[in-house]
């Protein structure tokens, strides 16, 4: 079910969407990145000229870009408002995300039911314990957006957006927006809410082509504590069953649930 867009969901993620019945068809994601972006069918806005940042702006997206390339690995809580234009309501979910360089990541959603998201390298995983299911699929990391792949000291941010500081009242950061240089079927803009004595980013809101937004808010960060690999690593309980897309298989983990 989460298959069309597995990746776009792990930085900027989707899973509230997928939580919410009917109008969960849009985001069947669970995690944040379109796998492939010709499955996505809204039509992104014309893109905008490229432009030097201003001084200030420019200063504080390279404090950000060196604060994530010396960060090897982070854990913090997170906080997801998904809100629907058309519906006018938001959902909200929970939990705690893991990164670790080069290329993992955990979504561990804990309300308003458990979820479990891991990117890794080329793979991505998504298991539903409610449903009794695990998805196995592949993503390719260079089409990646670099509003994800920065986090991996890859990625430069003004290579890809247009960057402006915007005012909010509500934000206890620096708000950027920033808007792609291409058009992106997959979003219209991205917030970049800046803590601006670590230039750690503390909120991330994604406007989907629609006007629907996503926001998740990073509380109690930590960096560089040193996260086993083994972390990422996703142990299904008997009786569940395992939807390999990459072989095109289905099998059950053995034990007393899962039958002859």
């Amino acid at each position: 079910m989460f298959l069309s867009r597995v990746l776009y969901a792990l930085w900027m993620s989707q899973v509230a969407a997928a939580d919410a019945g009917a109008g969960a068809a849009k985001a069947d994601a669970g995690v944040v990145l379109a796998a492939d972006a010709g499955s996505v069918s809204a039509k992104a806005d014309a893109g905008v000229a490229k432009v030097p940042l201003a001084p200030d702006v420019k200063a504080l997206v390279d404090r950000v870009q060196a604060f994530y390339e010396k960060t090897q690995d982070f854990t913090a809580d997170f906080k997801q408002d998904y809100t629907y234009k058309a519906f006018k309501r938001t959902q909200s979910s929970s939990g705690k995300v893991t990164f670790k360089k080069p290329a993992l990541m955990r979504w561990e959603y804990e309300k308003p039911s458990p979820k479990t998201f891991v990117l890794a390298g080329d793979r991505v995983f998504a298991h539903d314990p409610e449903a009794k299911l695990i998805t196995r699929a592949a993503i390719n990391s260079n089409q990646l957006s670099a509003s994800v792949t920065f986090l991996f000291g890859v990625g430069k941010l003004e290579n890809e957006f247009a960057i402006v500081k915007k005012a909010c009242a509500k934000c206890t950061g620096t708000q950027l927006e920033m808007t792609p240089l291409v058009p992106d079927p997959r979003f219209k803009k991205i917030y970049l809410e800046v803590d601006e004595a670590s230039a750690m980013v503390i909120k991330s809101t994604v406007v989907d082509p629609d006007g629907s937004d996503n926001a998740i808010s990073f509380l109690a960060l930590k960096t560089n504590v040193g996260i086993d690999e083994n972390h990422f690593k996703i142990s299904p309980p008997p009786g569940t069953q395992v939807q390999d897309f990459l072989s095109g298989t289905k099998l059950t983990v053995p034990g007393k649930d899962a039958g002859p």
